[in-house]
């Protein structure tokens, strides 16, 4: 059969075992493909039979027809993969028609599949003891990623880049089995950042005697972000928003300014977090540094007993507590008496979806106490992670205080791994830090946030190391026990929740990430930054570091809409969120009662100034329709749904259980069962 031969810019030539690959390419395209035998003649080496392939078949065809290819090619290459004695067959073949041919590298799997793919130094990717393309290279990764799970586009793209960066296919495929080359783990590098500040000395603070020798027995001099709050008016009374990075000395502002009013005989102060363990810490702070001047005392939840057994006192110069636990002093008419200082650490609370609503509302709720006893108290906020510090500063009436010097670099790196692979590789990561020493002295230690107590446990049992769970769940003496531990480097490791992410002071190196979830949901990059900036502490580590252990296509609850290695990429490469608190019908319902509940007709004026914007008259219309007011006043009912921070829905819940009459067990369940349908 004959048939017109296209016209040849490049004849490739490969060896496949006892054959020879042949492939014609025109104008960039392949439009021929076929296979190619010789024989040994007298002469030397000649085609013996030339089949060119169609569809799923091949058709034969004289083996003069390859000749006449050969000689119609502008160039004819051979694949630098083809043996030396396949080699010189071929050449010896060529120069039996005066024909010449180029030895070049080529890809081996592209060859095989009859594809001419030149490649170079600069493009060819190592595949075990071969070379390839970059386009085969990443079909071989995409084979890979598919046997590990389905990997969204941020985490394959990240592979892909890698494999192009190191031209290494096998390199890239270990990472996927827990390798911890820290050449391909690592993300990225946030710099350690100067910002240059004249310090201002303590001994020209001016501050009560009984604060300012304290202050001179620990500090020559206060750190940058304390001098740059200090000149701007935080002994003159101004209130102020003091944004900057974790362990910058940011707590020391509100510390310094509440104290040195308290002393002053000006109003108390109230030191206010949004965790109870965050509270038990700061109290026993205060205690310890302040006890023999000033009485210290704690409020947390609903509770007048805390978990050391001491009574909280109303009347004492210190209060330090929980978000919740003021908020309900407020809101059950407690008198805490002549407040001079009010300082609200980890102000970026106001943006999260279940508590903001409440840390607005009772940021509004204090006022009105402290305007009402016409005693205007100075307002100290504090965060380490803003998004829109100027708009918020400016809606909380306060002075933005903002310093983003970072004291040491932070390295941050990604793995993938399944779930029982990221304990292998937590127990080496941390075995790795506790082995090494810094510069100034200390052994590294790690922080692993999880995102379920149950898990804690899990990890802390089985590394191999010295660890301890850290949970809301501990009692106040073993959170004690694991937190003094950790201090005096008998722990190599802590494995914690949230309760870690929003203050507790644990200097530690190395943060590993166990999931990227809190609970059900995942981290926002507001939480992810908090916590991710535990690593590295300037006193004792030269550099932090942290690890995220992403498993493909793994989500921790069936209300999560994105995977978590999508989530990873999201996080690593995201921006900071902006603070603001967003209200629907229910949480400004809840707020529009608790304000009522406080201020009685005076409710609209703190709903007006919350930063949130709350439907006063729709709020109200509901509320009476539900007879939880009457007119502007609380009723009964409406008293009992805001002593115990009840929203709504759970309000009518219990009351449809109690009018059935269930058990509160029963009800309980139900409410539970409810928030799982959320």
């Amino acid at each position: 059969m004959s048939e017109q031969l296209p016209q040849v810019e490049t004849l490739f030539l490969h060896q496949r075992d006892d054959e020879y690959a042949v492939a014609v390419r025109k104008d960039g395209e392949r439009v021929l493909h076929g296979v190619l035998e010789l024989k040994e003649t007298d002469a030397g080496p000649r085609p013996r039979r030339f089949r060119v392939k169609r569809g799923g078949g091949e058709e034969p065809r004289q083996p003069d027809q390859f000749v006449d290819l050969a000689r119609s090619a502008e160039r004819i290459r051979i694949s630098e993969q083809t043996s030396r004695t396949a080699r010189d067959r071929l050449v010896d073949m060529l120069d039996a028609y005066q024909l010449e041919a180029v030895q070049v590298r080529t890809c081996r799997y592209c060859a095989n599949a009859g594809r001419y793919s030149p490649i170079t130094e600069e493009t060819a990717v190592k595949a075990d003891r071969d070379y390839i393309c970059p386009d085969c290279a990443t079909q071989e990764l995409e084979r890979e990623l598919s046997y590990k799970g389905q990997f969204t586009g941020a985490a394959q793209d990240r592979l892909e880049e890698l494999l192009l960066e190191v031209g290494d296919l096998d390199r890239i495929t270990n990472l996927l089995q827990g390798n911890l080359d820290p050449d391909l783990t690592k993300f990225d590098t946030i710099s350690a950042t100067v910002d240059e500040v004249d310090p201002v000395r303590v001994d020209e603070l001016n501050l009560h005697p009984g604060l300012q020798d304290r202050a001179e027995n620990r500090f020559e001099e206060l750190l940058p972000v304390q001098s740059l709050s200090v000149r701007n008016g935080l002994f003159d009374g101004d209130d102020q928003l003091v944004v900057s990075a974790t362990a910058t000395g940011k707590t020391l502002v509100g510390e310094l300014a509440g104290v040195n009013n308290a002393l002053n005989g000006n109003g108390k102060m109230l030191f206010l977090v949004p965790l109870v363990a965050l509270a038990n810490q700061k109290h026993e702070d205060f205690e310890d540094r302040y006890g023999d001047v000033l009485d210290v005392t704690i409020r947390v939840g609903a509770s007048r007993i805390n978990d050391d057994g001491n009574r909280f006192d109303p009347n004492a110069d210190v209060i330090v507590g929980t978000y919740e636990g003021i908020d309900h002093a407020l809101r059950t008419g407690k008198d805490m008496g002549d407040i001079g200082t009010v300082v609200i650490d980890e102000v970026h609370t106001l943006k999260e979806e279940g508590r903001g609503h409440r840390l607005d509302g009772m940021i509004s709720r204090l006022k009105h106490y402290t305007e009402r006893r016409n005693s205007p108290a100075q307002w100290v906020y504090l965060s380490a992670t803003v998004g829109n510090p100027e708009w918020l500063a400016e809606n909380l009436g306060a002075t933005l205080i903002e310093f983003e010097e970072r004291p040491v670099p932070i390295e941050r790196h990604v793995t993938f791994a399944d779930s029982r692979e990221k304990l292998g590789i937590e127990n080496r990561l941390v075995k790795r830090a506790f082995d090494s020493e810094s510069s100034k002295g200390y052994r590294g230690q790690t922080i692993i946030f999880t995102n379920s107590r149950r898990r804690c446990h899990e990890i802390s049992r089985k590394l191999e190391y010295s660890s301890a769970p850290y949970h809301a769940g501990l009692d106040y003496k073993r959170r004690k026990t694991v937190e003094r531990k950790f201090g005096n480097q008998d722990l190599a490791a802590v494995v914690t929740t949230a309760a870690l992410a929003a203050g507790v002071d644990f200097p530690a190196s190395q943060v590993i990430f166990d999931t990227l979830a809190m609970g059900i949901e995942w981290l926002s990059v507001q939480e992810f930054e908090q916590m991710l900036g535990r690593a590295g502490r300037p006193d004792y580590h030269d550099e932090g570091t942290v690890y995220t252990l992403v498993e493909p296509d793994a989500v921790y609850h069936n209300s999560m809409e994105m995977t978590e290695d999508e989530v990873a990429f999201t996080l690593l490469k995201g921006e900071m969120e902006d603070v603001r608190t967003v209200y629907d019908e229910s949480t400004a319902a809840e707020e529009t009662l608790a304000n009522i509940v406080v201020a009685g007709k005076r409710a609209k004026a703190l709903n007006d100034r919350m930063l949130g914007d709350v439907p006063t008259t729709y709020a109200v219309g509901k509320l009476l329709e539900w007879e939880f007011i009457d007119g502007l006043s609380p009723t009964p009912l409406g008293r009992a749904v805001t002593r115990h921070f009840l929203a709504p829905d759970d309000a009518f819940r219990i009351l449809d259980g109690i009018r059935r009459d269930a058990t509160p067990y029963d009800i309980v369940a139900d409410m539970e069962l409810a928030d799982e349908e959320l």
